[in-house]
């Protein structure tokens, strides 16, 4: 838990890159009709610049991409460790660092969100460290943590309400990349494995909303001879839980936390 996050753990492999014989009107266009505010010039795999919007504002647009493009670039190792890049992209005011290797060849690209990211899901650990103390001192079972990707239809809740400003919050954090992995336990019950969502609930919710159907989750795999019913499953039988579309979402001024700011007013 303790380990450096590195670059590699969060750049996003599959970057989208120009030519540098491509013209001026052409990248424009792309950045037009994508979500990209600039792209790494490259000759096969090696890295021979960067150009961005602002690089194009004043060139004309039959112009090639070599004679506007930034040659001399600030660059990233896979090995690097993230609060480094994150130095790097802070000091030069760039959003996004090309990644590349011993050779110079692009492996990916890291940008300030991917930097975001990485410090938002090395928090979650933590939680996944203290539930499974708390299993294994309650419960007397021996339990192992799996990195894996969930249905969110096969997840049984253990909340039975939600936020609708928090929803809204999760809404736009898994839009823009930024959204932590949920925590989930997974207990064998006879032939089927049954998983309780434990942390996430809004960000499940909010997933759901947009269409999603996978999340990646920290699973805590419960390892015992015979099935054990723990406390959690009690707890959403007992509030009628079996999906997330049982979970009802509250609207913003009912908040605990806006009551209280009310009562202190």
């Amino acid at each position: 838990m303790s380990a450096k996050a590195r670059v590699k753990e969060y750049m996003t492999r599959e970057v989208a890159t120009v030519d540098a014989d491509d013209t001026v009107d052409d990248v424009a266009r792309r950045i037009a009709e994508s979500d990209h505010n600039g792209f790494p010039v490259t000759d096969g795999r090696k890295v021979e610049g960067f150009v961005s919007a602002r690089d194009l504002l004043l060139a004309d647009e039959n112009a090639p991409i070599f004679t506007v493009m930034i040659e001399d670039i600030v660059v990233a190792h896979p090995e690097m460790d993230v609060i480094d890049a994150a130095r790097v992209i802070l000091r030069s005011g760039i959003q996004k660092l090309p990644v590349v290797d011993d050779a110079g060849n692009l492996t990916g690209i890291i940008s300030n969100t991917d930097v975001v990211r990485s410090q938002i899901e090395r928090a979650t650990p933590e939680k996944v460290g203290e539930l499974m103390e708390t299993l294994q001192h309650i419960h007397d079972v021996a339990v192992r943590e799996e990195r894996r990707r969930v249905r969110l239809d096969n997840l049984v809740p253990t909340q039975d309400r939600v936020y609708a400003d928090e929803l809204e919050g999760r809404r736009y954090e898994l839009e823009h990349g930024l959204a932590e992995p949920l925590v989930v336990i997974a207990n064998a019950t006879g032939e089927k494995e049954l998983l309780l969502l434990t942390d996430g609930h809004h960000r499940a919710l909010a997933a759901d909303r947009l269409g999603i159907e996978e999340m990646d989750a920290y699973v805590i795999v419960v390892e015992a001879d015979e099935p054990v019913t723990l406390g959690m499953e009690n707890t959403a039988r007992n509030e009628g839980l079996s999906s997330i579309d049982d979970v009802a979402v509250v609207d913003y001024a009912r908040h605990p936390l806006i009551e209280t700011t009310k009562r202190l007013q």
